[in-house]
């Protein structure tokens, strides 16, 4: 319920001059945008009255005269729609001179504070702005008078109407273009973890570009749902405006549990599900639309067509699915009720072809599928394969299906992830979309596998347990697919290998990220786990194809050859080669070996790759810490490091990111190492004051960081791993805490993930062994402390 009433009225107390009207308005507005209560059509309606009246005074005091000139609110402040953080788009119309009246009108709204986009014009110079600019007919098609002339005003929207009705068809490629460019720049409501509810496709933008094709006569719009998923997305930015204090429209991640509360949600994932689905509805509508307009223009070229001789038909395309008029639909005869794998086989040949599913087509598939038969045919499980493995193709038709209910009545357990946020900045679309998206980029690799049915079936499914944020969704995803694979027919090999895949889909990553490749046990355990060099090629494939769909930060180049390289080093152990437990020493790291001293070995790399960076030096407590303060100072970002030692010296290699993309100096490197193991270059304290001088501000909401010992990660080190902040000098700072505590680091991992960093420590004592657990609660203890300074 609204927290305004539809009868309620906020007025401005009557005035003699502008100034007098104007506090009364903003006096009145913020007592409005106070009042308790979710935000709602009835608050919105309330705001345009008040803004209405304010208005009409200050046209009334400016001198403005009921013919001749009026005052035109234009865009969503003409359709009724303002938001607490919303511009005032005003058109002052006039048909002669109106001296000062602008100026008169425009000062007192500039004193408000409220943003304002304001023009004077005639009939006829809004029309031919509005034939120059689309943005321009958009407002156009949404004004109204506030004050003034009315007749004006008619005749300004009917001419814009009519000159939209009559040049429309040739202005569609132009709208639709503005529409892909912002859908390209601000991603889709539906599937976004931070979606702008106005300008992200499937927002209040495209719900205005709807009723302006409506308003074209090329074609009707789909209304079903629509008006409902608009006043939400309106109360959730309402809401957004109202708790930031600011008038964007991205509803960050900060937001979202304020926004939630004031909406009277339970909490932020109901509110986003709400919104995922809102958005949705109208991004589907929207599909619908552009679809129906593209056919609609096409007909006179079909029609010339008939005319010089030309013959429509129909093509087959699979059992009970003919092409026709550019789409699938299903052909005559065709029975869903009857043939209970229709749906499937209709959306496979459909996606296979390149082509829409018809809404006419999807609708009776809706009404009058019969249930599929559990287990499923095979011919059943075919078309699901067919489907998932058409790629990009896959997604208008998956979403089709998916938004008249089909998805959720076909897979066991769709309707628990279908919508559902996921709370992780690496992740950039709902889960739902995301098993799709991985699908889709599995198929890529088709050709890579023996089994591209279980890699397409096991990418759809591999995150099927998240949607619920109190277990732990890789168990709840294995305890689902042990039934969801029978479900699909699958028989028992086929549905353990399933299961395996979803198990264990974020082994690889985590493995050769945040473990020690060199480590026999390593690689021995994977192997164990995988079982066979097929199953190790579809893991293989799913950890690629789900890197992609999660977003940039889930994958670089650095770790896709991290990974490869685990995946051979598996690959050899299955085919029963024995791994050495160290990677022999390149030629130039033995002269390094030999030399006896302090030295720096840096690799030839290409442009924009990750630098190789050797150090050689006695070995001694604290050389981690220090070699990694060295490389902090020379602007060198750690990718990855392994330490080893070759009789007294320590040879220890980086991966590292120049910050500011060149190679560094070989001969400020190497002095720098060689005062910082002399005592004479304090690397603790540069980098204090490079701090001072240069604070680092990217972060917007740090996390509680994580310190934990990973068991039996090692039968030769005792393994700590570390989650915190990516901040200038970190991994300096937790060596140097281990080194303080007197434990040795004989190999250290470092992955950075978008803001923040995994740094996996491999330690032992002095006397080469496993920590005890008085030593490991110590290294504990001062790596939180840390790590929390790092994130505060």
């Amino acid at each position: 319920m609204s927290a305004v009433d539809e009868g309620e009225q906020f007025t401005i107390t009557g005035s003699a001059d502008s100034a007098t009207a104007t506090a009364g308005f903003v006096a009145a507005r913020s007592e409005l945008l106070r009042r308790p209560g979710p935000p709602g059509p009835g608050r919105r309606r309330a705001l345009v009255a008040l803004t209405d009246e304010w208005l009409q005074e200050l046209y009334r005091l400016a001198g403005g005269g009921a013919t001749g000139t009026a005052l035109v609110a234009i865009g969503g402040y003409g359709r009724g729609d303002l938001a607490p953080g919303s511009d005032l788009d005003l058109l002052l119309l006039h048909e002669s001179k109106i001296g000062e009246l602008a100026d008169r009108i425009w000062y007192p709204v500039w004193d408000s504070r409220i943003p304002l986009d304001h023009s004077v014009r005639t009939i006829s110079e809004a029309r031919r702005l509005a034939a120059a600019d689309i943005k321009v007919v958009l407002g156009l098609l949404d004004s109204r008078a506030v004050a003034g002339d009315e007749l004006l005003v008619e005749r300004l929207i009917s001419s814009v109407r009519a000159d939209w009705r009559g040049f429309a068809a040739k202005r569609m490629d132009e709208l639709r273009a503005n529409v892909d460019q912002r859908r390209e720049r601000s991603g889709e409501v539906a599937h976004l973890l931070e979606p702008d509810l106005k300008e992200s496709y499937g927002g209040l933008r495209d719900v205005t570009v709807l009723r302006a094709v409506a308003a074209s006569w090329i074609t009707d719009i789909p209304r079903s749902g629509l008006r409902p998923s608009a006043d939400l997305l309106m109360d959730a930015r309402d809401a957004l405006h109202s708790k930031t204090g600011r008038a964007s429209d991205r509803l960050l991640m900060q937001e979202q549990d304020p926004v939630a509360l004031a909406m009277s949600y339970p909490d932020s994932e109901t509110l986003m599900r709400s919104i995922s689905a809102a958005g949705r509805a109208i991004g589907h509508a929207a599909d619908t639309m552009w679809y129906q307009v593209g056919r609609a223009t096409r007909r006179s070229s079909r029609r010339t067509l008939r005319r010089l001789g030309g013959k429509s038909g129909r093509t087959p395309l699979a059992d009970g699915v003919v092409a026709q008029d550019g789409e699938a639909v299903l052909a005559e005869g065709a029975r869903p009720d009857r043939d209970p794998v229709l749906v499937l086989r209709a959306a496979a040949a459909a996606a296979q072809a390149g082509l829409r599913l018809a809404p006419h087509a999807v609708d009776r598939l809706a009404a009058e599928s019969a249930p599929l038969p559990v287990p499923w045919p095979a011919s059943a499980r075919d078309a699901l394969v067919s489907l998932l493995g058409a790629g990009r193709s896959t997604l208008p038709v998956w979403e089709a299906l998916d938004q008249a209910g089909i998805t959720e009545r076909l897979l066991p357990g769709w309707g628990v992830v279908r919508s559902a946020p996921q709370r992780n900045p690496v992740h950039r679309y709902t889960v739902d979309r995301h098993l799709v998206e991985t699908a889709i980029h599995a198929s890529r690799f088709q050709r890579d596998v023996s089994r591209p049915d279980l890699l397409l079936v096991a990418a759809l499914f591999h995150d099927i347990g998240k949607g619920r944020p109190t277990v732990d969704h890789t168990e709840m995803g294995v305890d689902l697919m042990v039934d969801i694979a029978p479900h699909l027919g699958f028989d028992a090999a086929d549905s353990e290998t399933l299961v395996a895949l979803v198990q264990h889909h974020l082994l690889l990553p985590e493995t050769a990220t945040r473990r020690d490749p060199d480590d026999p046990a390593i690689i021995a355990s994977i192997a164990d786990a995988v079982a066979d060099a097929d199953t190790l090629e579809l893991l293989y494939a799913l950890t690629r194809a789900d890197a992609a769909a999660t977003g940039p930060a889930a994958w670089s180049d650095w770790r896709a050859a991290l990974i490869a390289d685990l995946v051979a080093r598996v690959r050899r152990v299955l085919a029963g080669v024995r791994v050495e437990p160290r990677v022999a020493l390149r030629p130039a790291q033995e002269e390094l070996v030999r030399a006896g001293v302090p030295d720096v070995l840096i690799e030839d790399h290409a442009p924009g790759e990750l630098l190789s960076v050797t150090v050689a030096a006695p070995d001694q407590v604290g050389l981690l810490a220090t070699v990694a303060g060295v490389l902090a100072l020379n602007r060198l970002n750690v990718r990855g490091a392994r330490a080893f030692t070759s009789g007294v010296m320590a040879l220890s290699e980086w991966t590292v990111d120049p910050a500011f993309g060149g190679a560094p100096d070989a001969v400020r490197l190497r002095e720098d190492l060689r005062r910082a193991l002399a005592g004479t270059l304090d690397v603790a304290d540069r980098l204090r004051r490079r701090e001072a001088d240069y604070p680092d501000r990217s972060r917007s909401a740090a996390l509680e960081p994580r310190v934990e010992v990973v068991a039996d990660a090692s039968d030769r080190a005792t393994v700590v791993e570390v989650r915190t902040y990516d901040g200038q000098g970190g991994l300096f700072r937790l060596a140097r805490a281990i080194a303080d505590a007197g434990i040795h680091v004989m190999a250290a991992r470092a992955d950075s993930i978008g803001s923040n960093v995994i740094d996996v420590f491999y330690m032992c004592n002095s006397d080469g062994r496993l920590l005890d657990y008085d030593q490991t609660a110590t290294v504990l203890q001062r790596l939180a402390e840390v790590a929390g300074s790092t994130a505060s």
